[in-house]
């Protein structure tokens, strides 16, 4: 956790002294929504419904395990879903089609991620409204755009907005960037359709969402970067010495994970989205080295036999795809015709 966090999650009482700044933040988030609200600011609307997957707070909270869990449903459901990102600090200056081979640095990991695990159509750019409408253009057969993370990004119409929580971190404590981690109060959460827990615990607030739901991630088999091919479970690493790498939102989740399965290891946390390279693993004293499946596309280039990688999966009631199928299917039953303009 870097000194950032630990003043938003720890609850210091330093971080009050940038609540002046907590305010200001706020007036620019009130004064923006409401600019969308009265028609001042542009609205796009696209040709085909959107479901918009986001959170509410600076991280990760599993807004991708749950994209995945939902375009598979989406798909199980006879649609033909694309899906559509801008990732964080990717080099690619316009919308373009993910290769699920690609560089990470030029689409974003979670873009290559989503393409590697899913057969659908990913496209990501730094302009959400220009990406979802290059990859109807590409894509015509798609009837149904899901866009992971956007939660914020409201010149975008959706027909579906779901909000995910971190139940281990919460909303920390509970105020504005850059005193706290949100990005938006936790008010938002009445406006969204559902909200989705990641893993258990309360969640402190009173909002109170029209839906609540909870994920787990699920997931004890780890594949060998250098041979995929190569699986084992947790008890092929006991009695070695192993280090647990983490460059996500929030690498506690990932540690508990694997202390659930009865690994001992060291934990190494970093920077969510931090770019690996051999010299950042290359010093490790360890035999096996463990980590996420979204680390792993960036530590893929220079694998050694040490290092495993554990896939996850979402697990999420089949409720949230009928609430998510009522909401996508407005379009029917309102009489509304979809168009490119807001």
């Amino acid at each position: 956790m870097n000194p950032l966090e630990r003043l938003w999650y720890c609850r210091s009482r330093i971080a009050y002294v940038a609540a002046p700044l907590a305010l200001v933040f706020w007036a620019l988030y009130s004064v923006r929504r409401s600019m969308y609200r009265l028609g001042l600011l542009r609205i796009t609307r696209l040709t085909v419904p959107v479901v918009v997957i986001g959170n509410i707070s600076v991280g990760g909270t599993g807004k991708t395990p749950l994209t995945l869990w939902l375009v598979q449903a989406l798909k199980d459901a006879g649609l033909e879903p694309g899906i559509v990102c801008r990732s964080y600090r990717a080099r690619a200056a316009g919308p373009r089609a993910v290769d699920a081979l690609g560089d990470p640095g030029l689409y974003g990991d979670e873009a290559v991620l989503l393409a590697r695990l899913q057969t659908c159509p990913v496209w990501s750019g730094p302009d959400r409204v220009a990406t979802a409408r290059a990859i109807t253009a590409a894509h015509p057969q798609l009837n149904v755009i899901v866009c992971d993370d956007g939660l914020q990004h409201y010149a975008l119409h959706r027909d579906c907005e779901i909000a995910v929580i971190d139940a281990m971190r919460g909303f920390g404590n509970g105020m504005l960037l850059p005193a706290g981690p949100l990005r938006e109060p936790p008010s938002r959460l009445k406006t969204v359709n559902a909200v989705v827990i990641n893993g258990d615990g309360p969640v402190q607030g009173h909002w109170r969402p029209a839906e609540s739901f909870v994920m787990r991630l699920d997931g004890e088999i780890f594949h060998n970067l250098l041979e995929p091919q190569r699986s084992a479970r947790a008890d092929a690493f006991r009695a070695k010495r192993v280090a647990a790498i983490a460059g996500i939102g929030n690498p506690e989740r990932f540690f508990e994970h694997l202390r659930g399965l009865g690994i001992e290891f060291t934990a190494l946390p970093f920077a969510d989205h931090h770019p690996f390279s051999a010299k950042d693993l290359g010093r490790l004293d360890a035999e096996v080295v463990l980590m996420t499946e979204k680390d792993a596309i960036k530590c893929a280039p220079f694998a050694d036999q040490r290092m495993w990688t554990l896939p996850v999966k979402a697990k999420v009631r089949d409720s949230l795809l009928s609430l998510v199928l009522v909401r996508i299917d407005k379009q029917n039953t309102d009489g509304r015709a979809y168009s490119n303009h807001a």
